[in-house]
C-alpha cells in the first residue's frame, strides 16, 4: 500500500463518471482551484449513505471556497447508480470502478467482504483528500474502518481558515 503524505503531489487518477464521461481525481473542475476527493465504501455501507448525503447538501459551501467536491468508490456502475439514487445525490459527481491498484495508489485500506450479502468484491475503506491549487495534498484522512471519518463542517471551516490565512500544509516534519 502506498502512503500519500501531506504536501506531496496527489496522483491524478481517472475513473468513469456516473452520467457519462471521466472523473479525474486531483484535477479540480469548473472555476474551482482546489478539489476534495471523498472515497466511500460502496452501496452496502449505511454510514457512507449518511456521509455522502450530508456532503451532497454542502457542495455549494465548498464551491464558495473554490473547492470542487467529488466522491468515488470501487462499486461498478450499477451499484454506484443505485447508491446515488437511494441517497439522492444530485450535486456531488460520483466516480465508480476505482480499481484495487488505484486504491493502493491512494494509500487506502482495502477490505474483503464479510459475506456475499455485504458485497461481492474487495472495497476501499473511507478516505478524504483535499488537494490545493498546486496539486498537492493539503489535508489527508484515511481510515481502516467505516466508523472514523472527518466531520464535514470542520473540514469546510478548516479549508476556509487555510485559504483566508495562507495557512501551510501541516504534518510535513521528517524525523532526523
Amino acid at each position: 500500500m502506498a502512503t500519500l503524505t501531506a504536501g506531496s503531489p496527489f496522483p491524478k487518477i481517472d475513473t468513469p463518471l456516473l452520467g457519462g464521461g471521466t472523473l479525474t481525481l486531483g484535477a479540480p473542475r469548473g472555476d474551482n482551484d482546489w478539489q476534495m476527493v471523498v472515497v466511500y465504501r460502496g452501496l452496502h455501507c449505511p454510514l457512507c449513505k449518511k456521509y455522502i448525503g450530508a456532503l451532497n447538501g454542502m457542495v455549494a459551501d465548498f464551491n464558495d471556497l473554490g473547492v470542487d467536491v467529488v466522491a468515488v468508490s470501487g462499486d461498478p456502475e450499477q451499484k454506484a447508480q443505485a447508491f446515488a439514487d437511494e441517497v439522492g445525490v444530485d450535486a456531488v459527481p460520483v466516480g465508480y470502478d476505482l480499481s484495487i491498484a488505484q486504491m493502493d495508489a491512494l494509500g487506502l485500506y482495502v477490505s474483503d467482504p464479510r459475506s456475499p450479502q455485504e458485497t461481492d468484491q474487495p472495497f476501499a475503506e473511507p478516505g478524504l483528500f483535499v488537494i490545493n491549487a498546486d496539486g498537492n495534498i493539503q489535508i489527508v484522512d484515511v481510515s481502516n474502518a467505516p466508523f472514523a471519518r472527518p466531520d464535514l463542517e470542520t473540514i469546510r471551516n478548516g479549508i476556509k481558515f487555510i485559504r483566508n490565512n495562507d495557512y501551510p500544509v501541516r504534518g510535513t516534519h521528517k524525523a532526523a
